[in-house]
């Protein structure tokens, strides 16, 4: 469900450890395949398989991986997140260190990149490691595209995931402290906007983020009927009722709109996303450019 693709296989992980390692399998006929176990968890006993491809894998990443496997001592392991909290280079990192996809197409193309996979029983999310942060703004349809529509794709996330972090942090830069920057005509069109909104461009932004994520998390999380409809409530008519009450100005909604927009090119960015985007309006509200 989260990660549909136009072309390619339409298969994904069940929960059963066993039958998601026969699917990498089926896809990997060569005798190198070693899918070894392990059993974690004191109340659970959790199967996990560790599957790579001997000749292709680091030997010292699988040495690394073993090691902080046989640290791990908690209870239960009920899905492979309680692994992946364990095993991660960096646990209060914003970036992930490790991987995961429900795809076993992208497990097999990443054992044969020399990666390693964590297939957890009871649980159809595999983890994938090392995981490299240009992963991020790769998309799983890439693997079977011509290669010029796949950069292109990808560059385009790039930028957005720059626009998504930086683009109100600028515009609040321009609108308080480099007012000289911006363009005659665009700068009177912009303080005529503001003229009668009782609040500051940095309450303004931060106001707007936070409804922007509430819309967001509320349509992800009810039903997709009325998940439609929440979206075209929230985004249009509350909107631009508060245009026309002056308690926002349509210049910052356009703005704090289109960050949100592009960041959802970069799904798995999301997390970073949301605390840089903070971080940057707060400090250009403070520093300026």
């Amino acid at each position: 469900e989260n990660e549909r693709v136009l072309q390619g296989p339409r298969e994904g992980f069940d929960e059963a450890a066993m039958f998601n390692v026969a699917m990498i399998r089926r896809r990997l006929q060569t005798p190198d395949f070693c899918a070894t176990t392990v059993r974690l968890g004191k109340q659970t006993n959790t199967y996990i398989f560790i599957c790579y491809i001997k000749g292709l894998v680091s030997e010292k990443s699988l040495k690394i991986l073993n090691e902080r496997l046989s640290k791990i001592n908690i209870d239960s392991v009920l899905d492979s997140n309680y692994i992946a909290e364990q095993i991660s280079d960096n646990k209060s990192s914003l970036f992930k260190s490790v991987g995961s996809t429900e795809r076993p197409d992208i497990v097999a193309a990443r054992l044969l990149e020399g990666r390693i996979a964590l297939v957890v029983d009871s649980t159809p999310v595999v983890i994938t490691l090392p995981y490299l942060f240009s992963e991020n703004f790769q998309s799983d349809e890439d693997y079977y595209q011509n290669f010029l529509t796949a950069s292109v794709g990808r560059l385009l996330r790039c930028i957005c995931f720059f626009l998504s972090i930086s683009l109100p942090a600028i515009y609040v830069a321009l609108t308080v402290y480099h007012r000289r920057l911006l363009p005659t005509a665009f700068l009177l069109s912009l303080t005529e906007a503001r003229a009668s909104v009782p609040f500051s461009s940095v309450a303004e932004c931060v106001g707007l983020i936070l409804v922007f994520e509430i819309l967001k998390e509320a349509g992800v999380r009810t039903q997709q009927s009325l998940g439609t409809a929440l979206s075209i409530v929230g985004g249009l008519v509350v909107g631009q009722a508060a245009v026309e009450a002056k308690i926002v100005s349509a210049p910052m909604l356009i703005v704090v709109a289109l960050s949100g927009i592009a960041g959802l090119m970069v799904p798995r960015l999301r997390a970073a996303v949301f605390y840089l985007r903070f971080l940057l309006v707060l400090g250009s509200s403070l520093l300026g450019l």
